[in-house]
């Protein structure tokens, strides 16, 4: 069993008394991760970055290790970069596209992926097709398997989305895609860290994820997978002297794994606190914090609805740890604002995020509560109290 008092005194953030809801957003990182920033930077002051870099070189690398070890992977299908959103576009952008290609994403995808997915279309003479939901809330499966043909060349999917509670079906959507030669690019930035992933089980080709948030890492962080077969036949729009060596006047060789998806220049000490979060996690045991992740939320998805007025908007048959809420006659971000006010720390789901869900809908805004397994049974009552006072 999880110590909970020895999680929360490792908790810095956590002496404030606050009630802290938001790790869907950017979690408190425990100490051994700022402990591993801040002392990084430190020597970087003492000896400069080169030499303080070169010290650290396996601990560097044991960051790939400790991630591949997390999602059931390898090291060599794994590239470090600074945030999901990076990691899903790198990825997206070098999938080769033609006038006519089809890119499928889902209702709960975020903004940024279909940003960018339309962005390819407009480049290439693609287009971009949404996937329905069914009435479930989830993807549907089999509006995808009558949507798929020879053009389709990425299916994009939600794990858990922005702003809601929703597990969307990845594995069977992946193999429903592979058995039209689709490749899936699954956006995991609002599950690693609370829910199980194993990259196999899941047959997903790609995966990006996210540094800062169930994870407890530092911002600027995260990480691209790429199937070994897949990542050594992709070349990457962008490259370096790291992600590619320079052999002669006029060639080039692009990196032999998912490292070309890497460039030479990073941030040394918020990567080494990124390794330091999921070892933390690791030796945590993960599927205990899944579980307790799984235990708050539940909690509070119980809880609110015996508020007047509040509703539990989280769609889906299996749920995450977003617990997304309206109030009757309540602005989100005011009550966001006054729950600040009383020491709970949420925050705000806008319909821009998250169009198509969010439109369908007919939600602008919703209210997200994230609790993690470092937030105690007293914390969310102190939270659904505030709540009822502010509403009354």
């Amino acid at each position: 069993m999880m110590d909970l008092a020895a999680i929360r005194a490792a908790t810095p953030g956590l002496a404030t008394g606050q009630v802290f809801l938001d790790s869907a957003g950017s979690s408190l990182p425990p100490r051994v991760v700022t402990d591993t920033v801040i002392g990084h930077l430190h020597r970087e002051a003492e000896i400069g970055g080169y030499r303080a870099a070169n010290e650290r070189l396996d601990d560097l690398a044991a960051v790939k290790s400790s991630i591949a070890t997390l999602i059931g992977a390898t090291a060599d299908t794994i590239a470090l970069g600074d945030s999901a959103t990076r990691s899903w576009a790198d990825f997206a952008y070098s999938l080769p596209l033609r006038p006519g290609d089809r890119i499928l994403i889902s209702g709960a995808d975020y903004a940024s992926n279909a940003i960018a997915a339309l962005q390819r279309a407009r480049q290439t003479g693609a287009v971009v097709e949404h996937i329905p939901s069914d009435d479930t809330g989830r993807l549907d499966t089999d509006a995808l398997a009558d949507m798929l043909d020879e053009r389709v060349r990425l299916v994009s999917l939600q794990h858990a989305p922005t702003n809601g509670g929703l597990v969307n079906p990845v594995a069977e959507a992946t193999r429903i895609a592979h058995e039209a030669g689709a490749l899936v690019l699954l956006d995991a930035c609002q599950s690693i860290g609370q829910l199980p992933i194993d990259v196999a089980a899941l047959g997903v080709d790609a995966l990006s994820a996210t540094g800062r948030k169930w994870l407890r890492g530092p911002r600027g962080t995260g990480f691209l997978y790429v199937r070994r077969e897949l990542a050594q036949t992709m070349e990457p729009g962008r490259l370096d002297l790291h992600s590619a060596q320079w052999v002669s006047e006029g060639e080039y060789r692009l990196a032999p794994d998912a490292s070309r998806f890497e460039f030479w220049e990073f941030n040394v000490a918020a990567r080494l606190g990124l390794g330091a979060a999921v070892d933390y996690l690791l030796t945590l045991g993960p599927d205990e914090v899944y579980a307790a992740v799984a235990e708050r939320a539940a909690y509070l998805r119980k809880t609110l609805p015996e508020l007047a007025g509040v509703t539990v908007r989280d769609l889906g048959t299996e749920h995450s740890g977003i617990v997304s809420f309206t109030v009757d006659g309540h602005d989100p971000v005011q009550l966001r604002d006054r729950l600040a006010e009383h020491a709970v720390t949420v925050t705000v789901s806008h319909a821009s995020s998250a169009l198509l869900d969010m439109t369908a809908r007919g939600l602008p805004a919703i209210v997200r509560a994230s609790p993690h397994y470092f937030v105690s049974t007293e914390e969310l009552d102190r939270f659904v109290a505030a709540l009822a006072d502010i509403t009354r």
